[in-house]
């Protein structure tokens, strides 16, 4: 549940982060590929918890 946590509140600052991208505040080139590679992260982190590993 921790780092459920965590993995929302880091794709929550990159959210508002690239948004401060869209108001021209910082660096687009820089804030949607925080945004990107958070969201991959996650997504890779969620999906490879549930995948089967095989027997040893």
């Amino acid at each position: 549940m921790f780092k459920f946590v965590t993995w929302v509140l880091l794709i929550g600052g990159a959210f508002i982060f690239n948004l401060l991208g869209l108001m021209n505040l910082v660096p687009k080139f820089i804030s949607i590929p925080f945004l990107f590679l958070t969201f991959f992260l996650f997504f890779y982190f969620i999906l490879q918890r549930n995948s089967f590993k095989r027997f040893k």
